[in-house]
C-alpha cells in the first residue's frame, strides 16, 4: 500500500491523527502505535493516534514515506504520502 492519507481537525493540530481506515496494513498501524475507533454515527472504522501530525509524518518519514501534498478542507486538515 504505497499511498497513504493522514489528517487531523485544525482545532485539533496537537493530535489526535487519524492515520488509516479499516482497510489500512495493519503492520503499519502497529508500528505508529494507532488503535481501530468507529465513531458514533459512522458505518466504518478509522485508524487513530494521540501524536501531533508532526510526530506521525516523522515516523513515517523514517519508513520511506514522502509527503505529495497537503491541503485544507473545511476545518480538516489533510496530507496525502506515498513509497516507492
Amino acid at each position: 500500500m504505497p499511498y497513504l492519507l493522514i489528517s487531523t481537525q485544525i482545532r485539533l493540530e496537537a493530535g489526535p491523527t487519524m492515520v488509516g481506515d479499516e482497510h489500512s496494513d495493519p503492520n503499519l498501524m502497529d508500528f505508529l502505535g494507532a488503535r481501530k475507533r468507529n465513531m458514533l454515527g459512522n458505518n466504518f472504522c478509522e485508524y487513530y493516534v494521540n501524536d501531533a501530525p508532526r510526530v506521525v509524518l516523522d515516523k513515517l518519514e523514517k519508513l520511506g514515506y514522502r509527503v505529495v501534498s497537503m491541503t485544507g478542507v473545511g476545518q480538516t486538515l489533510v496530507w496525502c504520502l506515498h513509497r516507492e
